[in-house]
């Protein structure tokens, strides 16, 4: 995950108040992309990290990196 983040894959990312939850912000052009990206990262093979959906985002204040 520190790998995909300093790639500038993984934008933001930490957990949802009160919930098992975890919000990441990735930059990808498909939804594709981000599966295959997260299924070769060693959490995704710990057991650590399991998708449950995609979502697009429009950015509509402010930048990203």
């Amino acid at each position: 995950m520190n790998d995909l983040q300093r790639e500038g894959f993984v934008l933001l990312g930490g957990p949802l108040e009160d919930t098992p939850d975890v919000l990441l912000i990735v930059r990808a052009n498909t939804a594709d992309e981000i599966v295959k990206r997260l299924a070769a990262d060693p959490w995704t093979a710990q057991d650590l990290l399991r998708m449950s959906r995609t979502m697009p985002w429009t950015v509509r204040l402010g930048s990203l990196p």
